[in-house]
């Protein structure tokens, strides 16, 4: 945890005080903080950072503004804070990039808890997402490459940007083509019995995937939904 470089961004100076204050007795030591969207990007560009706590309301622009430039600048996991509740807003923040949110008001021992369980499903073997070294493979579906080892996706040879859980997502159904897998299972695969997010956060997920793998994302051809059933990622395209 020690070495987990965390950036927040936050204009509440009290908000960022309290989240440093509470990280750093939680064992992470290195923080990097914000109050501003031109100084989050500023101190991407001149650090590298594992976790980016954003907060939706900033004075120069929205969170919501800033996530897609920070997406192209790093896939560090982007964990939103925001007073916004309704589920359109939600949403929005994992189709722009987002990996995750809380609501404020919120215990800041809660965020940390966050962090702690992103880190070991990073880090340990569980529910098929961590693999040994030995295990990574390169699986190639033609149209689309995606090579474990070097964590990258490749579609008809270009290197796509691939935030880090679409990446275990689509990583997960490549290790088990033609398989029918609900919301449910895949929660528990690829997020673990310890997360916060709910199904929406897997149909969000299935749609970035889709927008990077499919030819046509509304007419997919590869990660195909099976009605009443869940999602599978077919080895063979079907037309």
């Amino acid at each position: 945890m020690e070495n987990t470089k965390i950036l927040i961004v936050d204009d509440e100076k009290s908000i960022v005080k309290m989240l440093e204050t509470v990280l750093k007795k939680e064992g992470f030591q290195k923080i990097h903080t914000a109050y501003t969207a031109n100084e989050a990007l500023q101190c991407i560009e001149e650090n590298e950072v594992d976790i980016i706590l954003l907060d939706v309301m900033l004075p120069d622009q929205s969170g919501f503004d800033l996530c897609p430039k920070i997406r192209e600048k790093t896939d560090a996991y982007i964990l939103f804070l925001t007073a916004r509740v309704s589920d359109l807003d939600v949403l929005t923040g994992f189709a722009i990039g987002g990996d995750d949110y809380i609501t404020k008001p919120f215990n800041p021992l809660e965020i940390a808890a966050r962090i702690k369980a992103r880190l070991r499903r990073r880090s340990q073997p569980s529910g098929g997402t961590i693999f040994k070294k030995e295990d990574k493979a390169r699986y190639d579906f033609g149209h689309f490459v995606l090579d474990e080892e070097a964590g990258e996706l490749l579609v008809k040879g270009k290197l796509i940007p691939c935030p880090a859980q679409v990446f275990l997502l689509l990583q997960y159904f490549c290790k088990h083509p033609n398989i029918v897998f609900s919301k449910t299972q895949l929660l528990e695969a690829v997020w673990g019995f310890d997360s916060f997010v709910d199904d929406n956060t897997v149909t969000v997920h299935i749609r970035r995937i889709r927008e990077r793998i499919e030819e046509d994302p509304s007419r997919p051809c590869y990660l195909q939904t099976v009605r009443g059933l869940g999602y599978k990622l077919v080895k063979e395209r079907e037309n």
